[in-house]
This record gives structure tokens, sequence and C-alpha cells, in this order.
């Protein structure tokens, strides 16, 4: 039976939390829907101190940004986006269009169309996520999408110019440097300077995370992400050190970053908590990623490879990583993750910066229901259907029949007419029906 040897924050003091994020948002989207730029402006003004003549960038301003980072940068996210691209392209290549005679004279079909505009949120704040533009811009691209547009706030006072360099490379259309509630609002809502787009995607903190929610329906968005989750399935044949330096790898992006390891070994479990507050001491980023493995911290300790993976799949954490000796059958089982990264060779780190593979992933146990972002998201699968007047009187009859039983006359209708007119059946019209009678 599994045992905690460490909890983590209970699920309800986070729930409180969050409801006082949901109060600013709806301000400030209510704002950007009345005032537009004005709102976009005030806020940067307010939170990032930074009000230019204009948040888009010019060409010019683009070009600037390539002069500030290293040739060394560029090759290295030139690097990374050719993973990023590859990989997406396999992805894109595995979606097929079909059209199939599924009866006689009945051809159904769908294609997978890309949507006209999307919106890339790139976070960059606490840390410049300089991989967020691979990830949704390069994506959106493959899948087809004819604008996309890329967002993401002002670092020490300026536009971060690898940002700029790695959303252009990309592939974005319009590039903007603003951030926050009011930058995802002005991509979804629309101002006098930026018309919405169709999808949002992208990171972010807690009040970019509300306010895509408070969005959906208005546009579309790739899925709703919290802090940044980590789960480590570990047996014996790992060690205490490897360990925390991959809880406390993602620990780092915040003081409500959840960290876990499960694992069958009590020795590995009490090593790996011994190893996290040693390198927690020296590592540059210490406070952050101790402070959440203080609150957020947990380690499970299971009896077998089966107890393991059913406490996996309860976490449902976005991200997993497998040391053990047989790290396929955490594949070949598990049900409830954002991506799997296994084996010892392996880290969360690759997958977030340039292996290929997709950092944008479902959090707060949305893995149970969907995966990351990848370029499905941003393709609509729609279906058509072409009919023959064979087909037609052949489906016309059941579809006849099928109608009047749950008293659709006016659908019943669609098929009788064809009925009528293709295979000359004696079916009685809409005109021949008496007229109904008004209430007096």
């Amino acid at each position: 039976m599994a045992r905690y040897l460490k909890h983590g924050i209970d699920v309800e003091t986070k729930l409180k939390t969050d409801s006082k994020v949901r109060e600013i948002v709806e301000g400030i989207l209510a704002e950007v829907e009345a005032h537009g730029d004005a709102t976009v402006r005030k806020y940067s003004e307010k939170f990032d101190n930074w009000s230019p003549a204009s948040f888009r960038l010019t060409r010019t301003e683009v070009d600037a940004c390539y002069n500030d980072i290293s040739k060394q940068a560029k090759e290295d996210i030139r690097f990374a986006q050719a993973q990023v691209r590859g990989f997406a392209q396999i992805q894109r290549s595995s979606m097929k269009n079909v059209e199939v005679e599924t009866l006689p004279g009945v051809i159904l079909g769908h294609k997978h169309v890309p949507v006209n505009a999307a919106g890339c949120y790139i976070p960059g704040g606490k840390y410049p996520l300089i991989a967020s533009a691979h990830m949704s811009v390069i994506t959106a691209k493959v899948a087809g999408v004819k604008r996309v547009i890329a967002c993401a706030p002002p670092f020490n006072g300026r536009p971060h110019p690898a940002i700029v360099v790695a959303m252009d490379m990309a592939g974005a259309d319009e590039i903007y440097c603003a951030g926050g509630v009011q930058a995802v609002g002005m991509m979804a809502i629309g101002t006098e300077t930026c018309q919405p787009v169709d999808i949002l995607v992208g990171p972010g903190n807690a009040f970019v995370a509300e306010a895509k929610r408070r969005l959906f329906g208005r546009v579309g968005i790739d899925l709703f992400a919290g802090p940044t989750e980590t789960l480590i399935i570990a047996d014996n044949t790992s060690d205490g050190e490897i360990c925390a330096a991959d809880l406390l790898g993602q620990a780092e992006h915040g003081v409500n970053s959840p960290a876990v390891l499960i694992t069958n070994s009590e020795k590995l479990a009490h090593d790996t908590m011994a190893e996290v507050e040693r390198q927690r001491q020296i590592l540059p980023t210490g406070d952050i990623a101790g402070k959440a493995w203080d609150d957020y911290g947990q380690v499970i300790l299971c009896d077998s490879y089966e107890e393991m993976v059913q406490m996996a799949d309860f976490v449902a954490s976005e991200h997993v990583q497998v040391m053990t000796k047989d790290p396929d059958y955490f594949l070949e089982n598990m049900t409830n993750y954002g991506a799997l990264f296994l084996g010892h060779e392996t880290n969360v780190a690759y997958g977030d910066k340039v292996i290929g593979t997709n950092h944008t992933l479902p959090t707060n146990k949305a893995a149970r229901y969907t995966g990351g972002l990848w370029v499905g998201k941003f393709l609509k699968t729609c279906t058509y259907q072409r009919v023959t007047e064979e087909g037609s009187v052949m489906v016309g009859e059941y579809c006849s029949r099928l109608c009047s039983y749950e008293g659709f006359a006016a659908h019943k209708e669609q098929a009788d007419i064809r009925l009528r007119r293709f295979a000359g059946q004696n079916i009685q019209g809409l005109d021949s029906l008496p007229t109904p009678q008004k209430p007096v």
C-alpha cells in the first residue's frame, strides 16, 4: 500500500489562492473589451513600466535584436527550432485527409483545416522563456496557420532580444512586446491596432492561465495550464543525486511548482530527500526551488511497479520522468501524463528546450483528458459528404423513417422531397398536408 513520506500543500488551500486571481483577470479583460489599446497601455505601464509608441515591433526593431545576441545564441536557437519543426512536420504528416465510399453512391470524407489566426504567448517575466517561441509559433506555422502573432512582455525594460529573434526565426507574422492579462486580452478580443485571433496558445503565470480560461469559447485555447509539474518514477537502479537534481530542475519554475517522487525503494526515497536539502543550498535558484519543494513536494513509497503506475496515473503529472530498470513498462501501462521521459539518460529539460517535442503540456490533472500542444491543436477536422441520386434514395428511406420516430417533420421532408424527385416515390409532401389551425 502506498505511503506518503512527504506531503505537499492541500488542494483546498491552492483553490482559495486561485479565487483572488479570477477577480483581477475579469476586471482587466472587461477593460480591454471596453477601451482596447488604452487598457493595454495602462496595465503595461502599471505592471511592466513599459509604454512604447507601439506595442507591435517594426522590422527595424526586430532586426536590431539580431545584433544584440551572439552568433552562438543564434545558432543554438536555430538548432532547437530545427528539432521542433522536424517533429511537428512528422506529426502533421501523420494526419491524413480521407475520402471513402461507405455505401453505393455515398462518399464521406474529412479535411484537416488550419485556423486562420493564432496568438502565441511567450512568458518573459521572471525567466525569459525563449523556447516557448519555438513551441508555439513553429507548431502553428507547420499546421498551416496563415497569421501567427507572438507576444512577450518586456524584460529589464525592453523587448528581450533572444525571444524576439526566436519569434522571428520561427515565422511569426506580427511580434508584440506586451505581457500579462492585457496582452492575452489584446490577442483574443482585439484592439484598434491588433486584430483578434481564433486560438490562444502558450504557457504563462496564474493570471495568464486564468485569462485563457475566461476567454475560452470566444477563442480556442491549447489547454488550461497551471504551474509546472514534474513527477519522477524511480527504483533502486537510480540514485538520490540525480533524482534530486531532476526534481529541483523543474521546481525552480516557481514557488508553487509541484515536484513528486514515486519509488519502490525506501532507501532511494530518503537519499533523494537528503540530496534535495543539500542541492538547494548551492543551487543559484535554490530559494525558489526549495520553497516549491517545501510546500508542494511529495515522496510516495510504493510496493510494486503496478502500484507505482496507479499512483502516477492518480497524480497525472505534466512531466513524468522514468528512471527504472524497465522504463517501457510505464510507457505501456501509464495513461495519465503530459509527456514521458524514459530512462536515466533523458530528462525534462531536454523536452523543455531542445529535443523537439512540445513543452506546453497539461497540468492540474488535465492529463486525464488531453495531451499537450501539437500541430493538431491548430487544425479543425471538418467532415464533408457527397451523395449520388442512387445513394440519396437508399439513405433517404432510412432517414425519413428515423425522422418520423423523433417527430421532426421538416427533417423528414428533406429526405422525402428527394425520394419523390429521384425515385418517383408517392410520398405525401408538405403542401398536401392540412394547414394547421391557429388558436382562437
